[in-house]
């Protein structure tokens, strides 16, 4: 019975999940679909599907990019949704305005004073995902250029192809974007409508872009006349030193877009993030929004504004970056100890990235890491160019127990 769930195990780690999902076979009796130009060749996010896989019994997961867990306010949220719900039902069930519940906006916009300006505006949106997703549907045209750091983060990089528009993957090093790569491609690339970037502890590699390089990169943006979508959902989470200025903070003509979320420091099943923008621009993303959900949830916009104005923030965001910069600190001890690979230590955020010494193709190690019950992220599912291979790959050390990033990193040394 051991040996047949192995087998089991294995079919479906290394045969469906490189495929990003389970492809019927169309009988007599079924219908063909012809589905839209921009989706028919877009595939699920690989680590989305692994998520089906990593929960089974004996799979050490490494792939995942959830917060732990160890710090939802829980025992916080449930006192407050139980009193919510009691006193409040007729207005939190309720239909709510698209640009957000009033109060959390306000508060949003407290927590961002040093960072937008007086033309600007804010709203919430499902997730930092549904704000990048809005921009792109608000800002570029089928066939216009996006740049972005290549790797970089899947769920974005997938938004913009569902939107039939061009990839281009710019060069970093560890102070982030590579200004002359960038200009190069500002100057090459046809029809660049956009830079995106996640400048503060990058998914997936980790690193932090210099204050010069960001400085940098905002005038080559502004003197190309191109948008700069500033991603940050790991800034709150440092462990070491602060990071630099945002880029929003340095920006005086409305250039970039700052998306921001709640899902790492609060919880990432409220779905609560948020866009802050040029009036004008934010004006388009809440038409937008009115076709795509109408507003984000009311009821956790309403519990995240009570937990924000009845309990201590910041206190508790500290309470984050302890839990992890221990997990970070046990992970890359273990690596030292056991992985012949090389490792990037991040300052802050969820994740290591890992770059492989002897091949440029990190997909076998991928495969042969789920042989053995462990769970990573092969890098070629953050590249740009969907035909490209990277020696890297990506860990995540804030889900998995202690005993478990111990274990798995072993494993994945005695396979190197």
């Amino acid at each position: 019975m051991k040996k047949i769930f192995e087998m089991t195990l294995a079919n479906i780690l290394i045969d469906i999940i490189p495929h990003c999902g389970i492809i019927p076979q169309k009988g007599d009796n079924v219908v063909s679909y012809n589905f839209s130009a921009p989706m028919a060749n877009l595939k699920p996010s690989a680590i989305r599907e692994l998520f089906k896989v990593t929960g089974l019994p004996g799979v050490i997961s490494f792939a995942a990019g959830n917060p732990s867990p160890e710090t939802f306010p829980g025992k916080e949220l449930g006192e407050l949704a139980a009193r919510i719900l009691a006193e409040r039902a007729d207005i939190v069930l309720q239909y709510g305005i698209t640009e957000g519940y009033a109060p959390l906006r306000e508060a949003v916009a407290e927590r961002l004073r040093n960072i937008v300006r007086e033309t600007d505006m804010t709203v919430i949106v499902s997730g930092g995902q549904q704000g990048i997703e809005l921009t792109a549907r608000v800002l570029c045209d089928p066939g216009d250029t996006v740049l972005c750091e290549s790797p970089s983060f899947i769920g974005a990089l997938n938004s913009f192809r569902s939107h039939s528009i061009n990839l281009i993957g710019i060069e970093t090093d560890s102070a982030g974007i590579i200004p002359e790569s960038l200009e190069n491609a500002l100057k090459s690339a046809a029809n660049v409508r956009m830079l995106y970037t996640i400048p503060t502890f990058q998914n997936p590699k980790g690193v932090t872009m210099t204050l010069e390089r960001r400085k940098k990169i905002l005038e080559l943006c502004k003197n190309y006349n191109v948008i700069l979508l500033e991603d940050n959902p790991y800034g709150d989470l440092y462990y070491d030193n602060a990071p630099p200025d945002t880029i929003k903070s340095l920006d005086d003509t409305g250039t970039v877009v700052y998306v921001g979320s709640f899902s790492k420091t609060i919880s990432p099943g409220l779905r609560l993030g948020y866009v802050a923008a040029n009036a004008s621009i934010v004006e388009k993303i809440v038409v937008a929004k009115q076709g795509e959900d109408v507003h984000t949830a009311l009821f956790p916009q309403v519990l995240a504004h009570e937990y924000l104005t009845n309990y201590d923030f910041d206190a508790h965001i500290a309470e984050c970056r302890s839990v992890y910069r221990r997990k970070r600190d046990l992970m890359v001890s273990a690596c030292e100890k056991y992985l012949g690979a090389d490792i990037i230590v991040p300052g802050g955020g969820l994740f290591l990235w890992g770059s492989l010494r002897d091949t440029d193709d990190s997909m076998p190690f991928y495969r042969r890491a789920l042989e053995r019950k462990v769970a990573l992220v092969a890098g070629g599912v953050f590249l740009p160019d969907t035909e490209a291979v990277t020696p890297g790959f990506r860990l995540n050390f804030s889900m998995p127990s202690d005993e478990q990033i111990e274990k798995g990193i072993k494993i994945l040394g005695e396979l190197l």
